[in-house]
């Protein structure tokens, strides 16, 4: 039997018995045979929901409306507390609220939320705090017209006259900029369709703009001149590689504008003075393979963090004159066990940002005296992340902190004296009470002896006999840390008894970036077994069990999600999975798909047939199979850009066609957003009430 025979009859065979299961009026589908990759590698495939992906097809919309209206019949009996969370959850937030004001130059900028209204407003002061508020932006008012507001770019040039900023009203992530006169309140004529990010140079009528590609990447740089015709503006530079994408950035002294371009694995970065903004980029260092690095400026010369010869990172300076790798000069070497996420430089200080056994510390140096010292942070399992410093010549360094116990709170630090001033804690309102709470860090064994971290909160006097509800999240891709963060929502959750756990897997950065590198290419499943495994432990240690436990995850969070429900589905009782990216192998198959060359460096590529047959083994889409499953809610965005809305579409469809229990696989599709879900934060939160009332009615909790 030839090829040609065997696709027409897989073609007969998956259009005769496409099962409906529980969905609603599902049409038959169109079969595609997938990508000539496929057939390289020895592969017929036939994807029997291809047809899913045309959204212009009327068809396709009925089917995602009809969908909707599935999951709302059977979310009805929840409705009650839907809004009973949504109730709740509002209540403890402070409705009408005031941001830290942060100083640039001479005005003072801070955002406000007025009771009622969905969005921040963007309002700043003159020279002192007492001074008469200046509304600047007001995206309540831009809203009134889209059911979506993102806001993109805001950039006010350096002498403070006026503000570009960029809008998204869809969720597609098409950003248009504006630019608004300060002075007067006027917008100008000029108008920038379909931009990334924007950046200042310091003569206050040049910006530097990218826009991307059709793969979604940002590639070009433009240079706009205040009040001249935006389709002509010149074109700076073109990244021609597929795998690089481009940004802009100024440096804190002012001094430079950096253009860099970056790919999972390489970086190069070019640069001009921001105060001579016709001038070249001149090239800092020449891309190689495996060589990261990021620059910033302080004096005669450029800080350099590289990963050259040091695998966590290390801190180097090199003279403006000439930044060649001859005349680096160590400033702070390479550790094993501690990474070098960032730096920050002010007049007479750097602060550098690291990570040892997955906490966050804070490094501070004295560049006139060379002493070092340290921030210190008051709990065991912590966040802190750097705030809004805009003042170049200052001694103070502003942080947030935050725990699973400990709302976000906001210090002003004294790097002389080295006393911390709380600016604002974020206020939580109904009287909470941080001590009813208790959070704590265990480790779970990989079959390759690797300690993963878990992290947990609970309300005291949870008992561990195995049968607490508990609900474990994850992400584990990009070197993204999965960190420890406050949530008054998640409260609904621990007062009703569910424990809540983050599992610091492989494929994050929370442990450096051989974690990191373990859990990507042809290591990628190491993110899976090691989710397993902390649920595993977890279950072990009678923390729960696999009839109370539940789990989540968004986007690369969503394949983990996947990829663990088709290894063991007996783990769980219920999953909720955000715009997941559960499709990967059609998906990395696709170029034409937005964002999808550049992915290469982080699952591989699958034209070489060593990465197609590993994707494969894990492709959650691929591999759902004639077994039992737990509960799935899937929820994805029409307009997303990232995370195609088909993918969690055609595996919810396919789980139900092949599944042989009876529990429910739902979808629920927001019609009107993208990747982020909605941009308001009253629409927001009747989201997570949503999400919160699936979990809590999956735990068989009584209200």
């Amino acid at each position: 039997m030839n090829k040609k025979t065997i696709v027409v009859l897989l073609f007969i065979v998956g259009w005769v018995f496409q099962s409906v299961g529980q969905s609603p009026n599902l049409r038959p589908p169109i079969a595609k045979i997938i990508s000539k990759a496929d057939t390289l590698h020895g592969d017929i495939r036939v994807d029997n929901y291809f047809w899913i992906r045309d959204r212009s097809n009327p068809e396709v919309i009925k089917y995602l409306e009809a969908e909707n209206a599935y999951t709302d019949s059977m979310m009805k009996n929840t409705i009650a507390l839907q809004e009973t969370l949504y109730n709740e959850m509002l209540r403890r937030i402070k409705e009408t609220d005031l941001d830290v004001p942060y100083r640039e130059q001479n005005y003072y900028y801070y955002t406000r939320t007025e009771q009622d209204k969905q969005y921040p407003i963007y309002c700043r002061k003159k020279e002192r705090l007492e001074a008469s508020e200046e509304i600047i932006l007001d995206q309540n008012e831009l809203a009134k017209s889209f059911r979506y507001l993102r806001l993109g770019a805001f950039s006010v040039c350096p002498d403070q006259s006026m503000l570009a900023y960029s809008l998204d009203t869809n969720g597609s992530e098409h950003f248009n900029l504006s630019i608004k006169n300060l002075n007067d309140g006027s917008p100008l004529s000029d108008r920038i369709p379909d931009m990334v990010s924007i950046v200042w140079a310091m003569d206050n009528k040049t910006l530097f703009y990218t826009t991307r590609d059709s793969a979604w990447r940002p590639y070009r740089l433009y240079r706009h001149i205040l009040g001249t015709d935006p389709s002509l503006d010149e074109l700076i530079y073109e990244e021609q590689d597929a795998l690089y994408d481009i940004f802009a950035y100024r440096s804190k002294s002012n001094e430079f504008i950096f253009l860099v371009s970056s790919a999972s694995t390489s970086d190069e970065v070019r640069y001009i003075p921001a105060y001579r903004p016709m001038e070249p980029f001149k090239v800092i260092l020449s891309r190689e393979p495996e060589h990261e690095y990021a620059v910033d400026h302080h004096g005669e010369h450029f800080y350099i963090r590289t990963n050259k010869g040091a695998k966590n990172f290390r801190l180097v300076k090199a003279p403006i004159a000439d930044p060649q790798e001859k005349n680096w000069i160590e400033v702070l070497p390479h550790r094993q066990d501690v990474t070098l996420e960032g730096v920050e430089f002010f007049a007479n200080y750097y602060v550098v940002f690291e990570r040892e056994k997955g906490l966050q510390k804070m490094r501070v140096t004295d560049m006139r005296t060379g002493r070092v010292h340290y921030i210190e942070f008051p709990e065991p399992v912590y966040s802190a992340f750097n705030n809004v410093n805009r003042v170049f010549d200052t001694n103070v360094f502003r942080f947030s902190y935050q725990s699973f116990i400990t709302p976000n709170s906001i210090y002003d630090y004294n790097m002389d004296t080295r006393l911390r001033t709380l600016m604002k804690q974020t206020e939580v309102l109904g009287g909470y009470d941080p001590s009813i709470y208790q959070s704590e860090r265990i480790y779970a064994t990989a079959s390759d002896g690797k300690q993963i971290p878990i992290s947990l909160v609970y309300k005291k006097g949870m008992k561990r006999e195995g049968n607490t509800p508990l609900h474990l999240t994850g992400y584990g891709s990009y070197g993204a840390s999965s960190n420890v963060t406050f949530s008054s929502n998640r409260l609904s959750l621990l007062n009703r008894g569910i424990s809540f756990a983050v599992a610091h897997i492989r494929g994050g950065g929370d442990m450096g970036r051989e974690w990191r590198d373990d859990g990507k290419m042809l290591k990628k499943k190491n993110t899976f077994t090691d989710f397993i495994v902390c649920a595993e432990h977890l279950i072990k240690e009678q923390y729960t069990s696999p009839e109370q436990l539940t789990m989540e995850g968004g986007s690369a969070g969503g394949l983990l999600m996947g990829a663990v429900t088709t290894m063991r589905p007996d783990l769980f009782k219920a999953v909720v999975a955000h715009v997941p990216f559960v499709d990967v192998l059609n998906t990395m198959l696709d170029a034409s798909i937005p964002l999808t060359v550049g992915e290469y460096l982080e699952w591989g590529n699958p034209n070489e047939k060593v990465y197609y047959e590993y994707m494969k083994s894990y492709c959650p889409y691929t591999n759902v199979t004639a077994r039992d499953y737990p509960n799935i809610l899937v929820k994805v965005g029409l307009n997303d850009p990232r995370v195609g809305y088909w993918e969690g579409t055609k595996w919810a469809a396919k789980l139900r066609a092949m599944k042989t229990d009876d529990n429910i696989i739902l979808l629920k599709c927001n019609m009107g957003t993208g990747h982020g879900g909605s941009s308001g934060r009253y629409d927001r939160l009747k989201e997570i009430a949503f999400d919160y009332a699936y979990i809590i009615t999956q735990h068989n909790i009584k209200e």
